[in-house]
């Protein structure tokens, strides 16, 4: 009988829902430190302060080129403080949500507009409020911008 090739991941004999043995170990000699660094994180064992101190101070310079090659794999800078520019982006955008809430919380809505919202647009009274206060509390423009968005 001719037995077709088995795939690489595919091991005899091993039970896949199990967990599966560990990958190869990593190539360089850096890696491999880097690996043993984050590894040795989780580890809770005090032999001396001596030790100690130096594998903190191992841990450190590891632990900072792994981070240096996160940063350059996905392109987001890791700044001393801890706060990544993506970080700062987010908090961004939060604060100018907040702004825009804030602006339109002012919008003065007159209350035929929103009437007539409810009724033709079947929306409900908050919905209504929303989408006027999103076009400075024009009826007109509210409703084709409610139409157009319908159609898409």
């Amino acid at each position: 009988m001719a037995e077709e090739p088995q795939p690489s991941n595919i091991h005899e004999g091993i039970d896949p829902t199990e967990e599966t043995p560990a990958t190869a170990p990593p190539a360089s000699a850096e890696d491999r430190k880097a690996a043993a660094a984050l590894s040795s994180l989780d580890n809770q064992n005090d032999d001396s302060a001596a030790q100690n101190t130096k594998a903190k101070n191992i841990d450190q310079e590891a632990l900072a080129k792994a981070i240096s090659r996160l940063e350059l794999s996905t392109g987001a800078k890791v700044e001393p403080s801890g706060q990544s520019e993506n970080m700062k982006q987010f908090e961004e955008r939060r604060r100018k949500r907040r702004e825009e809430k804030e602006r339109l919380a002012k919008v003065k809505v007159d209350a035929g507009d929103l009437g007539l919202l409810v009724q033709e647009l079947e929306l409900s009274k908050t919905k209504a409020t929303d989408l006027l206060r999103a076009h400075e509390g024009d009826a007109v423009k509210a409703i084709r911008a409610f139409v157009t968005a319908s159609v898409r």
